[in-house]
């Protein structure tokens, strides 16, 4: 099994550290891996060493937020050199902005009816994570939906048991009031993609647009000119995507003369529904034929 597709605490969003994600590899029988953290290349170090000692194959990554027309993307990048400076300066680009985004999410999470939820409450939520204050749409999930005050909100009512967004109930939370064009999204400056695309291949990587059945609905008549701009690949076999979107993603990759990869975006508690290898890969030679090509 492959899964090139996962996040640690290094990710804001990530519930383990890198080793427990490559014992949980090891456990699920992944022979193939990579920890592929937003805008962060810290947990590689770690999971590398990890994974050699448990028998699994280990390609460096990283997720990095960029934009294309306005329009918010992510970018893999397999096989870099992670001690780079550059993607030390793409964490930071980040992390600068996160303090202001995340008392904007705030305020505008109030204005959203839910006046009684406070700094304190997000100051809280921080504890025993790696990264610095970002107080994300799914962490505003899991407050709120822990606030006896609010246990009768019909704006949650959705995501609680048995809801029709409970089968992944922290990120649709966000995917529905802090993703891009959403009530409490809060505009954070991201490079150009072309730009991520150049700082991918300068550290010897190869880029990959991720999940673009999320990204590109709705507005799919862009992928042939965003691979137009360098892209090395397609993350066709994703958890998101239908079995109608993955071979429509494969045939393009294939028409445009690009690999394809697979990866689950594994999480854990914010996706629960989404386990280690979910992605539904039917060419796993090929994936691991694009392996060999690329530096590891």
């Amino acid at each position: 099994m492959i899964d090139l597709h996962m996040h640690s605490k290094y990710s804001d969003d990530g519930e383990y550290t890198p080793i427990e994600l490559v014992e949980q590899c090891a456990r699920a029988g992944v022979r193939m891996m990579s920890v592929t953290d937003h805008n962060c290349a810290k947990a590689n170090e770690e999971a590398k060493n990890a994974a050699e000692k448990n028998g699994i194959r280990y390609l460096s990554g990283i997720e990095i937020d960029c934009t294309y027309e306005e329009i918010n993307f992510h970018v893999l990048g397999y096989g870099i050199d992670f001690r780079g400076s550059d993607f030390e300066a793409i964490e930071k680009n980040v992390a600068d902005q996160s303090a202001q985004a995340s008392f904007e999410r705030l305020e505008r999470t109030q204005a959203l009816g839910f006046p009684l939820i406070t700094k304190e409450d997000m100051l809280a939520m921080e504890e025993g994570n790696y990264w610095q204050r970002n107080w994300t749409g799914e962490m505003f999930a899991e407050a709120l939906l822990a606030m006896p005050e609010y246990a009768d909100h019909p704006l949650l009512a959705p995501y609680r048991p048995g809801g029709e967004r409970s089968d992944n109930p922290y990120v649709n939370f966000y995917w529905d009031y802090y993703s891009q064009g959403k009530p409490c999204y809060a505009k954070t400056d991201y490079p150009a993609m072309e730009e991520i695309i150049d700082t991918i291949h300068r550290n010897h990587g190869a880029a990959v647009l991720a999940h673009p059945g999320v990204n590109l609905r709705g507005k799919e008549c862009l992928l042939e000119e965003i691979l137009r701009l360098g892209l090395d690949g397609i993350e066709a076999f994703s958890s998101y995507h239908s079995p109608e979107q993955t071979q429509a993603f494969y045939r393009a990759a294939r028409e445009h003369s690009v690999f394809v990869t697979c990866g689950s975006d594994y999480h854990g508690k914010t996706k629960p529904s989404i386990a280690l290898g979910q992605h539904g890969c039917t060419v796993p030679e090929e994936v691991e034929e694009m392996l060999d090509r690329i530096c590891l």
